[in-house]
């Protein structure tokens, strides 16, 4: 199997280029820095990878090279968790899926022969947050700015099913692994000041990133995996759970909160993510009999923190 992927030095989509490659596939690396996509995937280390310059917003050469893949992942898109949200920063994240969707798509439509697959991310920020609440694929979308974001990012994607391509589109939880968000939750806990951020009631909807790869690599292979997933594991936890389980794992204390002001000083808009949070259970994805490796909070912090 050959695979297209964005966002393929990333946190995620590094991880899956190193699942695709130890299990014999080609990779073709889109990714708007080459010099640094050959120091993540040296050729001595990574001889099935091929990387390919591209400007995710624009069409190109670069739309060529997916004629020759028989799947592509799409995972390319601003940081919504780094720095403010000015309007500035929002547009930015808006067209980074909005238009990079757009051209994957038009490549895809363009190709021939087409891949018969396209995964394509978007979060669980689509249904909004709540405390109460609880949410799967067939809940109705949120009308926050993330929820929009995400609407119009699938609304994108959805448009290669008139070229006949089968669609899977991953709606994604906080992704933990070594890298991403856990890094920054994991700092204050080093310092012996680790506490819930906010009220602690917030819903906290996760997932270990090897499971989520796990999930990509089914959706790629199994035809009969179409439509919206949720890449949630089915066990979220409260804020202040997720606080207690960390601190237990690391073996430090647990209990300075840290207040909402302080994370919207920093974030500002941007804090509703981890303020407000969402209860968000992967029922579909449970329906293809997708088995999970780190189904539980403590298993999955166990293994990453050791």
């Amino acid at each position: 199997m050959k695979v297209a992927i964005t966002g393929a030095t990333g946190f995620i989509g590094s991880r899956l280029v190193q699942r695709l490659h130890a299990k014999g596939h080609k990779i073709v690396v889109l990714t708007r820095n080459s010099t640094f996509a050959q120091k993540v995937f040296p050729s001595e280390t990574f001889p099935n990878v091929e990387i390919v310059a591209y400007t995710p917003n624009t069409s190109g050469s670069w739309q060529s090279v997916i004629a020759s893949c028989d799947g592509v992942v799409n995972l390319a898109g601003e940081p919504i968790g780094e720095g403010r949200w000015t309007p500035e920063r929002k547009q930015e994240i808006l067209n980074s899926r909005k238009l990079g969707t757009q051209k994957i798509v038009e490549a895809i439509t363009n190709a021939n022969p087409k891949p018969t697959v396209l995964i394509n991310a978007s979060a669980i920020g689509y249904y909004g947050t709540s405390e109460t609440a609880t949410f799967d694929e067939t809940s109705l979308s949120g009308s926050d700015f993330l929820a929009q974001v995400c609407q119009i990012w699938e609304a994108q994607a959805r448009n290669v099913k008139e070229a006949g391509v089968r669609l899977v589109i991953l709606r994604l939880g906080i992704v933990l692994g070594n890298g991403g968000a856990l890094d920054k939750m994991i700092m204050p806990f080093k310092l012996f000041a680790g506490g819930p951020i906010g009220s602690g009631r917030q819903w906290f909807s996760w997932i270990h990133v090897d499971d989520l790869v796990s999930l990509i690599l089914e959706a790629l292979t199994k035809p009969e995996i179409e439509g919206v997933y949720n890449g949630t594991t089915p066990n979220p936890v409260t804020m202040a759970d997720l606080s207690q389980t960390l601190g237990e794992v690391m073996n430090r204390p647990s209990w300075l909160p840290v207040p909402g002001f302080a994370i919207e000083a920093l974030l500002g808009d941007g804090a509703m993510v981890v303020l407000e949070g969402q209860q968000v259970l992967p029922k579909r994805t449970l329906e293809t009999g997708f088995e999970y490796k780190y189904p539980n909070l403590q298993s999955a912090l166990a293994q990453i923190i050791k």
